[in-house]
């Protein structure tokens, strides 16, 4: 295994970047098409990451790297990782491997001085732009909808329940953040007292308050003392009302059908249980 599950294109551009490196771990999810190595080359930890052709999270990544440098507020402080090498064509990327432990599945992942250094991590990121909305909120609600058109196992009458919620909540074109896409602790390392951040395959421009939406159907639930460090650390609440309860639709409904697309059981069930409790909101404030 290790570089053989590179494409031929992308283990020829490894192997120039990195003459003679050696894996020395497999850290790739295998829940998607993405493979991450972790590798040694000339002394130094580094991460490889590559994609199949359909792949769009290598390029999401590089966006969040490359021209603006989005990343660099985080990588200049070794709080994320610095691009080494990267060919946007051939999905494939190498970067520093940064030190510490993954926060997920450790008493780390609900710890209220870890959530509050990550909203302080995420205040600063999303305050590098804004960008004017121009339809983005209205096509996230058409993506929720393409979910539901395809295959999925929520019941008809819960798929009748959420395009009816889907329908009675408006897009609320808010204004646009760089955003991670994926903010939870399966993405925290942390490393003593500090916290850093990996993988910004989800990367892109959306309202703040989206990259709380894994949190709270997550962490939050059974912690709740770690929303209110994680809002201490970012300095505010961002959300508002009635677009929350639509990111929160959109979000359930995205992981129920994505997890059970992939045959990520648990996930699937998260997502089921993410769609009673909004649709139960959704009603009640209707």
């Amino acid at each position: 295994m290790g570089l053989d599950r590179l494409s031929p294109e992308q283990r020829a551009l490894v192997d120039v970047w990195l003459p003679g490196a050696r894996v020395v771990a497999d850290l790739s999810w295998n829940q998607v098409d993405t493979v991450v190595l972790h590798v040694r080359h000339g002394g130094r930890d580094l991460i490889v990451k590559a994609g199949a052709p359909a792949n769009h999270h290598i390029g999401r990544e590089l966006d969040a790297h490359d021209g603006s440098g989005y990343v660099g507020v985080w990588a200049d402080e070794g709080c994320a990782a610095r691009l080494r090498h990267a060919d946007r064509g051939a999905r494939v990327l190498v970067l520093d491997r940064l030190p510490g432990v993954l926060a997920f599945g450790t008493p780390a992942a609900t710890a209220p001085d870890v959530h509050r250094r990550a909203g302080e991590l995420l205040r600063r990121f999303h305050g590098q732009a804004t960008r004017a909305s121009e339809g983005t909120d209205a096509a996230a609600s058409r993506r929720a909808l393409a979910w539901l058109d395809s295959d999925h196992a929520i019941a008809p009458d819960v798929e009748q329940r959420l395009r009816a919620a889907l329908a009675a909540l408006p897009p609320v074109e808010a204004p646009l953040v760089p955003t991670h896409g994926d903010w939870q602790p399966r993405n925290w390392l942390v490393d003593g007292r500090a916290v850093r951040v990996i993988d910004f395959g989800r990367f892109a421009f959306r309202p703040a308050a989206t990259d709380l939406a894994r949190l709270a159907a997550q962490e939050w639930l059974c912690a709740p003392e770690c929303e209110t460090a994680f809002l201490e650390g970012y300095g505010r609440d961002p959300r508002h009302p009635s677009h929350w309860l639509l990111m929160r639709l959109r979000e359930a409904i995205g992981t129920a059908v994505w997890a059970h697309q992939v045959g990520d059981a648990p996930f699937e069930a998260q997502g089921h249980r993410m769609l009673a409790d909004v649709l139960a909101d959704v009603e009640d404030s209707a």
